[in-house]
């Protein structure tokens, strides 16, 4: 199952503070991520891939158009 950033932050209950916090990312991009308006790096990617205990494949990174 594929699904975002901001689905699995809503799902384990993890702000973006909190998101920040243990990934090392800053928090304005992490939002910035979480509402697809920013395409994250490989290293990001598999930072953020790592909090949630799942694969970077498993994560939806694209840009999101208003």
């Amino acid at each position: 199952m594929v699904t975002n950033v901001a689905a699995l932050c809503e799902q384990h209950q993890v702000t973006t503070a909190q998101l920040a916090e243990r990934t090392g990312i800053d928090e304005p991009r992490l939002t910035a991520i979480a509402l697809g308006r920013w395409t994250p790096s490989p290293a990001e990617r598999q930072k953020i891939a790592a909090v949630f205990n799942v694969s970077v494949d498993q994560i939806s990174w694209g840009h999101k158009t208003p």
